[in-house]
């Protein structure tokens, strides 16, 4: 092992022998729970090593990946590695056609691992991949499709190879992956897609074992801890935060059965949290609210009586958790004994039905709402804000058990170094907003096939994240990220303001709301993208005795919606929060939600907004003339 800067396969020779014994992939199968252990893992990735090198597969091919999240992805992709090979994994929310096309024309990709699942995408677009030599299916999802279609193969049958050819070639086996050096490329992770031409990130096999190493600085895993995987697979978080880490600490990751399709995979996750009873969870902050909102549902069903005490139950916690790190001061101690209490008849009973062994949340994608923050660590599962982006493999800094501050992105892993800069690229003091700026091991090699895009972004080996953020003044340890600097809004008169604070913030406090983007293009004042929640608004009218189908009732909707965006306003329950100049003046309700399948989400589930503003481009310029600045527009009257 090449202790120094340690390649993947190095890695996972390492710690497969270290924790052989300890169960590392879990998966449900046929209504079962199957286990495979580290040095089972070790094993069945040397077997398809071997047998991707028996059918021809040379050091530095790359091989495409498409599959649900399963144990397979994972076997899979460590022996294409074994291989030599450099991996390039694509999001099952990709639909068949260009987006497809183009990943595997660019990357090069001369191979294609596919799932059952998704292989009607593969064969829809092979026509137009003709440097693809083999489509390889895997296996357990095979019984569907009892004919393969010429190029087409079974992961059977690769193992099978991999097995004579370690047999009689095992020491070309062993020189193979042996020859795999730190420098070299691991896989090509591309962008979400967002644009026809998304950038193809090279990380290194270094590039991954640092930061494996850089995340436990600031948070760490038991062994034989459970964690449930429900981000995919094809993102580089999953792969450090979740494989490696887990491999590294001798703990398990269990995957959410797959459903017929995303949807019904998406329900499949209460069932896995309870079968699971996972120690720790990977979570976006679209997800985390939906684990709120069921929450609060299941309290409501048990009365109002019972909703009462929870939601003081909550409040009394809040009020003595306060930012985390300052827990029970400032006179909150008399709080604690009513903590314990309500924590025995109530938030037990909550942290039951996520399997009662969650210690905490980590989340990462988008921007956590310090709300949703104190609700989770108010109910004893603590869920933890952190930030990174693929080009720095991906992990930058989190909050952690006994190291949070809520509000933050948390703690900076080290060794790295991070400093804000200006406009100018000059690096200003602490508690001063600028760009964050990064330098490390875990910073990414570059672009594929993209000089100009990696010199731009990759500058004297410090990496320029386009986030803005500032490094706590009292903790310089700490790391705040305030949003993008190209989602800024820039108003008429040139000021510039981040709007993701406001658009977490108001679906976390208000249950009319679903989802939000604010727009401002130097414009004279701020509009507002609403998705509302029709079935609480419906529910809402109905109490004050109208039908939620007639005008009066789409008018009382709408003006709810306007009452949930004033209380940020003076007199409001939430004012302060923002500064008022940048909260709406008009408000457009969309008729359709931001999605994975319309492309205004992506695979992590985050709001694009340039697809959203893109879509939405005729209801924005009505929103800036004096009918449609009006609340009650024809427009939104149609859309709620």
């Amino acid at each position: 092992m090449k202790d120094d800067k340690p390649t993947i396969i190095d890695f996972v020779e390492n710690y497969t022998h270290q924790f052989a014994g300890n169960v590392y992939l879990r998966e449900k199968v046929d209504g079962k729970w199957l286990e495979i252990t580290q040095e089972q893992t070790r094993r069945e990735a040397h077997r398809i090593g071997a047998g991707l090198m028996a059918m021809g597969v040379q050091k530095g091919e790359k091989i495409a990946l498409l599959s649900e999240s399963r144990a397979m992805w994972i076997l899979a992709e460590l022996g294409a590695m074994y291989a030599g090979a450099v991996d390039v994994p694509l999001s099952v929310n990709l639909g068949e056609g260009q987006d497809l096309v183009f990943r595997i024309l660019h990357s090069e990709a001369h191979w294609v691992l596919v799932s059952g699942n998704q292989l009607p995408k593969i064969r829809a677009i092979m026509g137009q991949c003709p440097d693809v030599k083999k489509v390889i299916v895997f296996d357990d999802t095979a019984f569907r499709y009892d004919k393969l279609e010429e190029g087409e193969m079974r992961m059977s049958e690769v193992q099978a190879l991999g097995d004579a050819f370690l047999q009689e070639h095992a020491a070309e086996f062993e020189a193979r992956y042996r020859s795999v050096g730190p420098d070299d490329y691991a896989n090509i992770s591309y962008t979400s897609g967002t644009t026809a031409d998304p950038k193809g990130i090279l990380l290194t096999h270094r590039n991954y074992t640092a930061n494996v190493a850089q995340g436990q600085s600031v948070i760490t895993i038991e062994e034989n801890s459970v964690m449930l995987i429900i981000l995919p697979l094809d993102h580089c978080f999953a792969h450090v935060a979740g494989m490696y880490t887990m491999m590294y600490c001798g703990g398990s990751i269990a995957f959410v059965p797959i459903g017929k399709n995303a949807m019904a995979t998406l329900k499949n996750i209460p069932t896995a949290i309870r079968e699971t009873r996972p120690h720790v969870m990977l979570s976006v902050p679209a997800l985390a609210r939906n684990f709120k909102k069921n929450i609060e549902s299941g309290i409501k069903a048990k009365g109002p009586r019972t909703e009462k005490l929870f939601n003081f139950a909550v409040r009394n916690a809040i009020a003595y958790n306060k930012e985390y790190y300052n827990r029970g001061t400032g006179g909150t101690f008399w709080r604690k004994p009513l903590m314990v209490l309500f924590d025995k008849i109530l938030f037990k009973k909550v942290r039951e039905s996520f399997g009662g062994r969650m210690r905490f949340f980590v989340g990462g994608g988008a921007l956590l709402d310090i709300e949703l923050q104190r609700f989770f660590c108010a109910v004893g599962m603590p869920m933890f804000q952190g930030y990174g982006l693929t080009e720095a493999t991906p992990i930058i800094c989190s909050n952690s058990t006994g190291h949070a501050i809520f509000g933050s992105s948390g703690r900076i892993v080290r060794p790295m170094d991070c400093k804000i800069c200006d406009e100018q690229g000059n690096e200003v003091p602490h508690g001063t907003k600028g760009e964050i700026v990064i330098r490390g091991e875990n910073v990414m090699a570059g672009y594929w096939k993209n000089p100009k895009a990696t010199a731009d972004t990759v500058v004297d080996g410090w990496l320029h994240t386009g986030d803005m953020g500032y490094i706590c003044p009292w903790d310089p340890d700490f790391l705040y990220v305030v949003g993008r600097f190209k989602s800024l809004l820039i108003s008429s008169d040139g000021e510039k303001y981040s709007p993701e604070g406001f658009e977490d913030s108001l679906p976390e406090v208000s249950k009319y709301v679903s989802q939000v983007v604010l727009h401002n293009n130097q414009d004279p004042y701020t509009m507002v993208l609403i998705v509302p929640e029709k079935d609480a608004l419906a529910e809402f009218v109905k109490g004050q005795g109208l039908d939620p189908k007639t005008k009066e009732g789409k008018v009382a909707m709408l003006q709810k919606i306007q009452a949930e965006i004033d209380s940020y306003r003076k007199g409001g329950a939430h004012y302060g929060l923002f500064p008022e100049r940048w909260l709406p003046a008009a408000v457009v309700i969309c008729d359709e939600p931001f999605t994975i399948a319309n492309k205004m989400m992506n695979s992590t589930m985050k709001i694009v907004r340039g697809k959203v503003e893109e879509h939405y481009a005729d209801r924005i310029a009505y929103a800036f003339t004096p009918e449609g600045k009006q609340l009650l527009n024809d427009q939104n009257l149609a859309s709620i």
